[in-house]
């Protein structure tokens, strides 16, 4: 056996032939059958027996050809010389020359918040070509807080708490593949949060008149209305009107804003073209 990955050069002794005959006819030389991997180097002992011994040419990957099939011939030195041939049959075993392969360098994925803890992102997977120990791999996050989890042996990333969309929109994570010989690699996984409709608009009132001269033009103002959504896109834009049969009317000034020449109302505003949320406040003035 030779290891994957062996220097060229390196050379190993094999079994000797047996010749029973003496003199000239006796064992002479051992060749080996063509190889660009091998060559073979014939020795002699201080008591001028002869053997062979079988150099590596090159580094051999076991990846590429497990094993190589050679033959070895010893000749001795009769005229015709006489053979004896042998198969020579290399196993390469494996050393740890593959690092892990991710089959993405980067994964994305989009994820809707407010979905609960255990939820599935993703599963990562990498592979190696080396065998045994030197192919098992383990998943680990190079860097991350508590919002995910890595199941080390699938690697299977899951959330550990309910993701906000309002807080962090979006996380990078960096996850390592180890195999059992200490090589590693990279990826990046891209989490892109979405943004539901969870929250209900906010209102509150700017430049409020407490006074109404009862002679007032149509028009006059009154209040400035000012809503805010922490939602986003179409979650986060609102729609405002006032609450029962009331000569008054409410009109928009700017986006999400909106001034009232009213004397007393209930403002209403909702948000999100679906599953809207509701919001409402109340505005008195004194005629």
């Amino acid at each position: 056996a030779v290891p994957s990955g062996g220097a060229g050069g390196a050379a190993q002794a094999q079994e000797t032939a047996e010749d029973a005959d003496i003199g000239l006819n006796s064992l002479r030389i051992y060749k080996l059958s063509p190889s660009p991997s091998f060559s073979l180097i014939n020795k002699e002992k201080q008591d001028g027996s002869k053997y062979p011994e079988l150099a590596l040419e090159k580094r051999l990957d076991r990846e590429q050809q497990s094993y190589h099939l050679l033959v070895l011939t010893a000749l001795d030195g009769g005229d015709p010389p006489l053979s004896g041939t042998t198969e020579l049959r290399i196993q390469v075993t494996d050393a740890n020359d593959n690092p892990p392969v991710f089959d993405q360098d980067v994964y994305r994925i989009s994820l809707s918040e407010n979905m609960p803890p255990g939820t599935t992102v993703l599963q990562v997977s990498a592979t190696d070509q080396d065998e045994g120990i030197n192919s098992e791999i383990t998943y680990s996050f190079h860097r991350t807080g508590d919002v995910f989890s890595m199941n080390s042996k699938s690697g299977e990333i899951t959330t550990l708490r309910t993701l906000d969309f309002e807080k962090i929109k979006e996380y990078s994570l960096v996850v390592e593949a180890r195999d059992g010989g200490g090589l590693a690699a990279q990826c990046t996984v891209e989490v892109n949060i979405q943004d539901e409709n969870d929250n209900s608009p906010e209102i509150t009132f700017h430049s409020l008149a407490e006074m109404i001269l009862e002679n007032a033009a149509p028009g006059t103002l009154i209040a400035l209305i000012k809503i805010y959504d922490q939602d986003s896109g179409e979650n986060g834009e609102v729609n405002c009107r006032l609450e029962g049969e009331v000569p008054f009317q409410i009109i928009s000034s700017s986006k999400n804003s909106y001034k009232s020449p009213v004397p007393k109302l209930c403002t209403l505003a909702n948000s999100g073209a679906h599953s809207p949320h509701w919001e409402t406040a109340a505005l008195a003035a004194l005629v």
